[in-house]
């Protein structure tokens, strides 16, 4: 028998959103272990705020929705606020009831600078990697370091001569003096903390900053995150300062890192905290800076292996998460947002693994 169709809307439902949403959904793993780390954070979400006046919206649900941003792709606060009105699982994921009015999309903006200033996105991302270490999900011996471009809000117009300085030149070219120009002279002026760089000779300039991460090499988890300005000894330096905070909680054996590390700088460096560098050896032209016979052992092998995982983790941010060119401008934002989605990614990956166990 065909059924009818009924014009008029239901007022009332008696299914709660909980119940909406399948048991086995893959965010429904992601909320367990999101709540579990926001749980540790409570201590510092009292801190942020006053005892009395008027109560602000949670920042447990906004560090849930720009989670939900990442993790769906979601291109701005106000897609995804317009989105929250109609879907059931994003509301039921950041915790907001059917009948609850949705944030303007401004609310991000007013409460991230308060988000800031308590580290939150830090903390969450330590919190989660306790989260991995209860479960015995990271090993503390062999590690992996790289850095990404991640290409700034601000266009190569912007990029004009400080005030103390006079054009003289264009930048890009090959003499002293314009390098001279490209780096000090000249600046951003929509974001100072942009450089124009290119990775190689084959692409072309463009304003960026330079996000760097360093993962366990077992299971592809990122326990380190930095944002600098883009520069080849910077990207070895920043490595270094993440292998010296990875320390204080890991034995750090092995960190495996690509060509562009194997400079005496990172190596000796790392050979002072009694860490062995595997970088890849020189084809010709170039002395080795590590031993020979490294390149023939299966530690190394079994290393550089392993170090494709931080590739995964940079194509995952770029194309999930939507950081292939920050949304915000200044090193300090892009800090705190690369840092919230390397947490994103470590969730998606650690609900993954305990699945498989």
């Amino acid at each position: 028998m065909r059924g009818t169709e009924v014009k008029q809307e239901e007022m009332f439902s008696c299914v709660t959103l909980s119940e909406r949403v399948p048991e086995k959904h893959p965010l429904g793993r992601v909320r367990r272990l999101t709540d579990e780390a926001l749980v540790a954070l409570e201590p510092l979400f009292q801190s942020m705020y006053a005892e009395q006046g008027r109560p602000s919206i949670p920042p447990a649900q906004l560090l849930r929705a720009l989670l939900l941003q990442m993790l769906y792709s979601v291109n701005s606060e106000r897609m995804l606020m317009e989105q929250m009105q109609y879907n059931l699982l994003y509301r039921w994921f950041v915790g907001l009831g059917m009948d609850e009015a949705v944030w303007d999309a401004s609310t991000f903006s007013k409460n991230r600078e308060r988000l800031l200033q308590a580290d939150a996105a830090r903390q969450f991302f330590q919190a989660v990697l306790a989260q991995a270490k209860k479960e015995k999900l990271i090993h503390d011996e062999h590690f992996t370091v790289d850095g990404t471009l991640i290409e700034a809000w601000a266009s190569e117009k912007s990029y004009q001569p400080k005030p103390e300085h006079k054009p003289s030149g264009k930048p890009g070219g090959n003499s002293r003096a314009r390098r001279k120009l490209l780096r000090e002279t000249h600046a951003s002026r929509t974001d100072p903390d942009a450089r124009l760089y290119r990775k190689g000779m084959k692409s072309g300039l463009r304003l960026s900053h330079m996000a760097h991460a360093m993962s366990e090499n077992a299971n592809g988890l990122v326990v380190e995150t930095a944002v600098s300005q883009c520069s080849p000894r910077e990207e070895r330096q920043q490595g270094l300062r993440m292998v010296e905070r990875v320390r204080k909680w890991a034995r750090p054996r092995t960190v495996a890192a690509d060509k562009g590390y194997h400079e005496r700088d990172f190596v000796e460096g790392l050979r002072s905290m009694n860490v062995e560098a595997h970088v890849p050896a020189f084809k010709q032209g170039r002395r080795s800076l590590v031993d020979a016979a490294l390149y023939k052992t299966a530690r190394y092998v079994e290393s550089q292996r392993r170090r494709k995982w931080i590739e995964r983790f940079f194509a995952w941010l770029k194309g999930t998460a939507g950081l292939r060119k920050t949304r915000h401008r200044g090193h300090r934002k892009l800090d705190w947002n690369f840092t919230l989605a390397a947490t994103a990614y470590n969730l998606v990956r650690m609900t993954k693994l305990i699945l498989a166990n």
